[in-house]
């Protein structure tokens, strides 16, 4: 098989009606989070469609790694796939749908289940900015339950329902925690939630390090709200980077 990174998909690879550049573009977040185990076999990426607000742009259901242009499918605001040709969807994709609709600031979403993240879902520690690069965490991420809306027994996020309680929880925060499950992370951009994927991921492993050691200096408020207002500052360092050798494990993934 060829690599997408090494060998630009032709035109027709490309879903009918998308621009290549961000099909591209979500292609390679997906394999830059699953790079830095943000992602693993399970979790997705979504984009909106920067011309038409009420649909979106997701991979069919497949492992983050192996995400290829021509995965790419188009869904509507409900979530609904607009030529699904047989292929199989995720089952929470109803989670980009209910944020997007509650949402209209966010442009990308990430679903994820980030090993350092999910304790701060399970306990009563709250996943709090401490670093320079987390104010979008501001004073805690708020932890939605699916319990609350559907009772005993259900975990996963299967329709749209459950997907607009959790935007609601989600409010206009950049990330909220699921509990016994993972998490979701919203932003302006795919840069951005790839930025916001990996350090939340970063500060949650740092936070606990520091609990053990006592008392944790968080991110006042205002150092949050300036944090989260201008970071990634150099959202293109970083990116470029990460594509860079995301690029060069696609290769030995993928050729």
């Amino acid at each position: 098989m060829t690599s997408h990174a090494e060998n630009p998909p032709r035109n027709s690879d490309y879903p009918p009606g998308s621009d290549p550049a961000l099909i591209d573009k979500l292609v390679t977040a997906n394999h830059i989070l699953y790079d830095h185990e943000v992602l693993d076999a399970w979790g997705h990426v979504s984009v909106r469609d920067p011309e038409r607000p009420d649909r979106f742009w997701m991979a069919r259901s497949i492992a983050p790694a192996f995400v290829t242009a021509p995965d790419v499918m188009e869904f509507d605001i409900d979530s609904e796939p607009v030529d699904r040709r047989g292929r199989k969807v995720f089952d929470e994709r109803f989670i980009h749908g209910e944020i997007y609709r509650a949402r209209p600031d966010v442009r990308s979403v990430v679903h994820h289940h980030s090993p350092n993240v999910i304790p701060f879902a399970n306990s009563d520690a709250k996943l709090r900015a401490m670093l320079t690069s987390t104010g979008f965490l501001r004073d805690g991420a708020p932890v939605f339950n699916l319990r609350d809306v559907e009772g005993g027994g259900q975990i996963l996020i299967t329709n749209r329902k459950q997907a607009a309680a959790l935007a609601a929880a989600l409010a206009d925060r950049g990330m909220a925690l699921l509990r016994s499950h993972g998490a979701v992370v919203v932003g302006d951009s795919v840069e951005q939630i790839v930025w916001r994927g990996i350090y939340a991921e970063k500060n949650a492993k740092l936070q606990w390090q520091a609990m053990q050691m006592g008392h944790v200096y968080f991110l006042t408020p205002e150092e949050a709200a300036h944090s989260e207002a201008t970071s990634p500052p150099n959202p293109e360092r970083s990116w470029n980077l990460w594509k860079h050798e995301a690029d060069k494990k696609a290769r030995e993934r993928l050729g």
